[in-house]
């Protein structure tokens, strides 16, 4: 296939992935959005296995086909609310592929350097790329597969290690592990080898360096705590993009450069909005966790009154409005489902019922609308914490499941609290507040949280859905 209709393929693709992209900001528009993804993927598949260079079909076909397989059986055996460490788990082979493209590239630049001018005549595809480079691009080539093996083995371990904390294979609490001294050294040793990878194009350097890469990404997301799992997806993918995009420099394939720099801009904006949705700094989340509190805290004073399903109902059926606050105990105990039901049986009797939605509610951004939209919740009276903040001093009854942190008002009423300055759901201003939830623990962050001892806050204990399914038949 000729290069200029690959270009022009290529582009299309482009356009449909920030099509794509720019169609996942809103809830009517993301089933559209996906397809735009899918085809345009399928798309630049097809034209890279067409197009000039390809050859070895039949290995391409079977892990095409090997793939497509894996995909599917994945994506019919995980569950919506597992889709977090999903993302994590996809993160991870998206570094593992740029460090393999980065040691194929270092190895064929090897094979073509140590050939006589004769046989380099005779190459084709990638390797004729290299054998037509100048000295000054054959050294940039080399900074260019440094840098994707580095970025690619960092966000590797980093995503492997998200991935076992959003599963609850691995501790959440931020641990800072011995080492930190050595971390801080292993950016001046990463420099180190670049220089002596690019002079020399050394095999040890580049294995020395990703040795290092792969010891940074466990050791910096070992250092962040459960709450900013957030911020750690999306910053992961920003990672894995910057890695694709290096790897397309490498390859001078204009397609992933454009689309790992797609994915890369987008995950660093998501990175700084869920930051500003925190009121923290990038560096302060990437440093680990909420960290202590500055000083004494507020004392904690009161005592946590329980409540049934009956009062709970009771006050359900005297409400005219509602703003449910869903969270990730939610999502553990699997209960959307009820809550829309919930939702419906609230609705048809007349009564304004809302759901309001924090950035940075759940283990991924967005995960909480994933879950409602699962379970049918119509896109209209899900809202955003900006869209709804100043609606709970009008509100009846305000329904917390399974949320801690995002609810807290010691973010807001004590300046030495950990969370200080995080802007925070302000249910407690409605009339009435129950908060679903399995205990009286603290919450993923491990900080206290005043509501709960508050005079209009009643404590609905139990699992969510159990909780949930023992209140709908009282909903009359």
């Amino acid at each position: 296939m000729e290069y200029g209709f690959t270009a022009a393929a290529y582009v299309v693709a482009v356009v449909l992935f920030i099509q794509s992209l720019g169609g996942l900001s809103g809830q009517e528009s993301a089933k559209r959005a996906v397809w735009y993804g899918i085809v345009g993927m399928a798309l630049a598949v097809a034209t890279t296995l067409v197009g000039p260079g390809a050859g070895n079909w039949l290995i391409s076909l079977i892990m095409v086909a090997v793939g497509g397989v894996i995909g599917w059986y994945v994506a019919q055996r995980v569950q919506m609310t597992e889709m977090p460490q999903l993302v994590a788990a996809m993160h991870s082979l998206v570094g593992l592929a740029a460090v393999f493209i980065g040691y194929n590239t270092h190895i064929e630049l090897g094979r073509v350097m140590g050939m006589d001018e004769a046989a380099r005549a005779a190459l084709d595809g990638f390797a004729a790329l290299v054998a037509h480079k100048s000295g000054a691009e054959i050294s940039i080539l080399r900074v260019e597969t440094f840098l994707g093996v580095f970025i690619g083995a960092v966000t590797f371990t980093g995503s492997v290690i998200a991935f076992g904390k959003l599963a609850g294979k691995v501790d959440g609490k931020a641990k800072k592990l011995p080492g930190v001294h050595v971390l801080k050294a292993g950016v001046a040793l990463i420099l180190l080898l670049l220089f002596v990878y690019l002079q020399s194009g050394s095999s040890l350097a580049l294995i020395a360096m990703t040795l290092a890469a792969f010891f940074i990404g466990y050791q910096v997301i070992m250092g962040i705590g459960g709450a900013d799992m957030p911020v750690v997806v999306s910053m992961l993918n920003s990672y894995s993009g910057w890695a694709a995009a290096a790897i397309g420099f490498s390859l001078s394939n204009d397609l992933l450069i454009v689309v790992g720099a797609l994915v890369g801009s987008s995950g660093a904006i998501l990175s700084y909005i869920m930051c500003k949705a925190m009121n923290r700094s990038f560096i302060s989340v990437i440093l680990g966790g909420f960290g202590g509190p500055i000083g004494p805290t507020m004392e904690v004073t009161g005592e946590q009154i329980s409540i049934d399903a009956e009062g709970v109902a009771a006050a359900l059926n005297d409400a005219d409005s509602v703003i449910i606050i869903p969270g990730y105990g939610m999502a553990v105990a699997q209960a959307q489902q009820t809550v829309s039901e919930l939702t419906r049986k609230l609705r048809a009797k007349g009564k304004t019922v809302r759901f309001a939605i924090h950035p940075v509610a759940g283990r991924l951004p967005g995960h909480m609308n994933v879950l409602l939209a699962e379970a049918k919740v119509p896109y209209d009276i899900v809202l955003e914490m900006d869209e709804i903040n100043d609606d709970f001093s009008n509100t009846d009854v305000a329904i917390v499941i399974g949320s801690n942190d995002i609810v807290n008002p010691a973010a807001q009423e004590d300046p030495n609290s950990p969370i200080a300055g995080m802007p925070v759901l302000e249910c407690w201003k409605a009339k009435q507040v129950f908060v679903s939830k399995r205990g009286q623990g603290t919450g993923y962050s491990g900080i206290e949280n005043p509501l709960f001892f508050k005079e209009n806050t009643r404590m609905f204990y139990g699992d969510a859905k159990k909780s949930l399914d023992a209140l709908l038949p009282m909903i009359d």
